[in-house]
């Protein structure tokens, strides 16, 4: 019944062009109809039998005789067929105009050099295709095609163009058996069911759809979306109650759906007595399977057709033209030929395209004529259509996108839900209504149907081995790397202030790294930096109120004043260690604590000189050593010591300053802020300079250490030069294997230790004795078993 009524069109159209005054006036065109039974040979044979003469002769005039003149043919439906007529009849430049052969093979012109067609070719069918899969997101499908030159060439084309977009993956590719061969459809069906694709798309006509289904009906086979192209997209054949089940929410690729004005009621007027007898079989068998009756001679029970029966009355689709899509596509190819005899007719001699711009004349009229004309035919339909033909013969392209749905009568509904047509800037173009879709499922969202899940941002994708591209892992982003995108390939690194977030999605700031007076470590250390000097204050308050005391006296009372001075400044310089590092805090942190400390230790030496001194000076003929040691000599002595190292200093900063320094070292995610020593000899002659002058205390006051035993100052200056180098020689590789900030720590604790250490071990006993034991505040008590003589000088 489809096949009748594509017949029909095509009569309509030549019937309509006869009655045209503006389109071949005076001019009446005729036809020939055949029927390939759908096989290849009785089609080629058709094929032949016109350009071969080999039609009856017939006599519309006296003089005018002979085989029917052929100047096109319409169709093949089949692209096999179309191929194979087309080989032949571009030897003789037949033009050949399909409406239904979409294999893209045929749009070769040096193989096919009269070929045209209203359909779009299977390339852009399946670029089209591509285009729906990425709309909704479905990178992994199976394909089924049919094993003739249709389904191969789309098979072909679907793996090179799918693998060039990156759109998705087949899980399967299977071509579908030419008959129906149930161990292969079984097979086929079963792979459908067992894969994880959910989405199916299918190129092949409808019987091959028809053996397929019966096979997803016996296995029962649910929940696949199914891609229909445009060979199946629109069959009503398939549109029933049973195979609804299955296929509801099937979206297609269709064929672009037209109107032709007065084919109904031209399909209405159909009778078998008003058609010759090319038609009349064609019409015979059409009535018989309509109004199930039959023309003579009759078998028992059978019913006689009278051949006035109404068409009108018959529940049958055959009238409705409300969704003409083959159909149109005929139509425009007659009149497209129509159009090419029109053009040719019209030509003015001298100004002709051929050979001395000649005309060609209906009376010697050649095909290759007429295939010249049908090469530049641009027309528009009543439909509003532009109908043309590039360099290879392909018409405009676009095709409807449609939906199946369920009426509430049970019936099914090709819903048309965009289109997709070729645009000269863009290519394709692609336009959905995603509200008007009805998905089979019972869902308002598409099916997901993707071999491995989206990695989310902060990932990337890693295929998985000898599996297809779609199939992947999701791989965290390193540390320090980041995707912010859904299915990255690449992790991409943050720039060099910046770290990965914990999700890897983005890159923040790095922690910013130093020792902070809002920290722990950093509030402990300027607490005790604090404490040390306030204890450095409240001793030095004790010895000035205590400074006529003998315990004051003895002790040299300007050299403990010095000593108590240098102490606070070296408990203070240590907070020029706390903080965030500035240009002048590097410079002045080590310079103040290298100057500090010699100040400090330099007071020590020149006292521990002086109570070398003193020693020997008790000794028999050793007073005139004591005339080395006055006041004016001591403070010399302590100012030469404390320049020598301020001269070290200058130089440092003046040949390599410290400075403020990011240090990325450490830490990935952290920037250390740290002060750059600038040299490290610069700083190696500050350390080594110190523990010079210590070492050199310590020499001399481990010397006098059996002065008597009450004058134990020698004893005290031993002790605190030893818990001096204990504190140094144990910062050194603490402060190297110290990363960031603990490096400063360290040092700001080993400058607290030591002066904590000189200041407990020099005068806590002192102040001990002071507070708590007057009485042993006496000249007598200090000086024990000496006479006063001997020591006025202390």
């Amino acid at each position: 019944m489809l096949g009748f009524r594509h017949v029909m069109t095509m009569v309509f159209a030549v019937d309509e062009i006869n009655r045209s005054k503006e389109l071949l006036p005076g001019l009446t065109l005729g036809y020939r109809l055949y029927d390939n039974c759908g096989e290849l040979v009785v089609g080629f044979s058709g094929g032949l039998s016109l350009v071969g003469g080999q039609e009856k002769q017939f006599v519309l005039q006296d003089d005018c005789v002979g085989p029917p003149p052929v100047l096109g043919i319409v169709g093949d439906s089949y692209s096999t067929f179309s191929i194979a007529t087309s080989m032949v009849l571009g030897l003789y430049r037949m033009p050949i105009v399909s409406y239904f052969s979409t294999c893209s093979c045929l749009s070769n012109r040096k193989r096919f050099p009269s070929f045209f067609r209203t359909i779009p070719n299977d390339d852009f069918q399946v670029r089209a295709l591509i285009q729906i899969l990425k709309h909704f997101g479905w990178t992994w499908a199976g394909l089924l095609v049919t094993g003739d030159d249709y389904g191969v060439g789309v098979a072909r084309a679907f793996q090179h163009q799918l693998a060039e977009s990156g759109g998705g993956c087949l899980a399967y590719l299977e071509v579908l058996p030419w008959d129906n061969d149930t161990p292969d459809l079984q097979r086929i069906v079963n792979l459908m069911r067992t894969s994880t694709a959910r989405v199916v798309m299918v190129f092949a006509h409808e019987t091959h759809m028809l053996h397929l289904l019966d096979e997803v009906e016996k296995q029962n086979v649910t929940g696949l979306q199914w891609i229909a192209s445009e060979a199946w997209s629109a069959a009503t054949v398939l549109q029933t109650p049973r195979l609804l089940y299955y296929l509801r929410g099937t979206v297609g690729i269709t064929i672009r759906r037209g109107e032709i004005p007065g084919l109904r009621d031209f399909l209405s007027q159909i009778r078998p007595d008003k058609h010759d007898d090319s038609e009349y079989s064609l019409v015979k068998k059409f009535w018989e399977n309509t109004f199930h009756c039959r023309f003579a001679p009759l078998e028992t029970g059978e019913v006689t057709c009278t051949g006035n029966e109404n068409l009108t009355n018959v529940g049958t689709d055959f009238l409705d033209v409300s969704n003409l899509r083959p159909e149109y596509n005929i139509y425009k190819a007659v009149y497209a030929l129509a159009h090419a005899l029109h053009d040719l007719l019209q030509c003015v001699p001298g100004r002709g395209p051929f050979g001395g711009h000649s005309c060609a004349t209906l009376q010697g009229l050649e095909p290759w004529q007429l295939l010249h004309y049908l090469q530049k035919v641009n027309f528009t339909t009543t439909f509003g259509d532009q109908v043309s033909f590039d360099d290879t013969g392909d018409a405009v392209r676009i095709y409807d996108v449609t939906n199946w749905q369920t009426l509430p009568d049970g019936q099914i509904k090709i819903q048309h839900v965009g289109d997709v047509k070729e645009s000269a800037l863009k290519g394709e173009e692609l336009t959905l209504h995603d509200d008007k879709i009805v998905w089979g499922f019972g869902s308002k969202t598409p099916p997901q149907s993707v071999c491995s899940e989206s990695c989310p941002p902060g990932s990337r994708m890693a295929r998985k081995k000898s599996q297809p591209v779609c199939c992947f892992d999701c791989i965290l982003c390193s540390e320090g790397k980041i995707s912010n995108m859904t299915n990255s390939m690449e992790c991409s690194s943050c720039p060099e202030d910046f770290w990965s977030s914990p999700q890897r999605d983005r890159c923040v700031p790095k922690k910013r790294e130093f020792l902070s007076y809002h920290e722990p470590l950093g509030i402990c250390l300027t607490s005790f930096s604090l404490l040390g000097t306030l204890i450095c204050a409240v001793v030095l308050g004790i010895f000035i109120y205590n400074r006529s005391t003998p315990i004051v006296r003895a002790n040299n009372s300007e050299l403990s004043f010095l000593l108590l001075m240098s102490l606070k400044l070296c408990f203070l310089c240590s907070l020029l260690f706390i903080g965030h590092p500035r240009l002048w805090t590097c410079q002045l942190r080590h310079a103040a604590f290298g100057i500090s400390f010699v100040l400090c230790v330099s007071c020590i030496l020149v006292k521990t000189m002086v109570v070398l001194a003193v020693f020997r000076a008790s000794k028999p003929g050793g007073g005139a050593s004591l005339k080395w040691f006055g006041a004016m000599q001591q403070r010399g002595t302590i100012m030469a010591l404390t320049c020598i190292q301020a001269v070290v200093c200058i130089a440092w900063i003046v040949s390599a300053s410290p400075n403020p320094h990011k240090n990325m070292n450490y830490y990935k995610d952290k920037i250390v802020y740290e002060c750059d020593i600038g040299s490290t000899l610069g700083f190696a002659v500050l350390l080594g300079y110190i523990a010079l002058l210590a070492i050199l205390s310590f020499l001399l006051a481990f010397m006098v250490r059996n002065l008597p035993d009450n004058f134990n100052e020698a004893k005290l200056i031993t002790f605190s030069m030893l818990i001096f180098g204990a504190v140094w020689v144990a910062f050194i590789p603490a402060y190297i294997n110290s990363p960031g900030n603990y490096a400063d720590a360290v040092e700001v604790f080993a400058i607290l230790a030591s002066s904590f250490g000189l200041l407990v071990a020099l005068f806590g006993p002192k102040c001990y004795i002071i507070l708590l034991r007057p009485e042993r505040n006496t000249k007598k008590a200090i000086m024990g078993r000496g006479t006063d003589k001997s020591h006025k000088h202390i």
